[in-house]
């Protein structure tokens, strides 16, 4: 299962480690032999390599789809889906002071 798994990049590839017992899960060669740049969102696993952008099955390895860039260079690339894990705990968080500040309010009034 792809939740049990740590993702790397590197010189060109993203490999699936398993997090128990450090086995290599799968191996996709993507580009070149340059940093890989890795993320994590709703089951996708998104790595950018080279100035392109890839979108794998993080239980396989398989290239869901790969967009060159073009016109775009060959520049480092970062990646950041949106609704992720820290929209979630931040979204939390402001439930949790707006419902801490509703009792304290409801408190200073009785």
């Amino acid at each position: 299962m792809a939740q049990s798994n740590v993702f790397i990049g590197i010189r060109g590839t993203a490999l699936a480690i398993d997090r128990a017992t450090g086995q290599e899960i799968w191996r996709t060669a993507l580009k070149g032999c340059d940093f890989v740049n890795v993320a994590l969102h709703d089951g996708d696993l998104y790595a950018a390599t080279h100035g392109e952008l890839f979108c794998l099955d993080a239980a396989t390895g398989n290239v869901r789809w790969h967009n060159a860039l073009k016109g775009l260079g060959w520049g480092l690339l970062s990646i950041a889906p949106s609704g992720g894990q820290q929209t979630v705990m931040m979204r939390q968080r402001q439930q949790q002071q707006e419902a801490a500040a509703a009792a304290g309010a409801a408190g200073a009034a009785g």
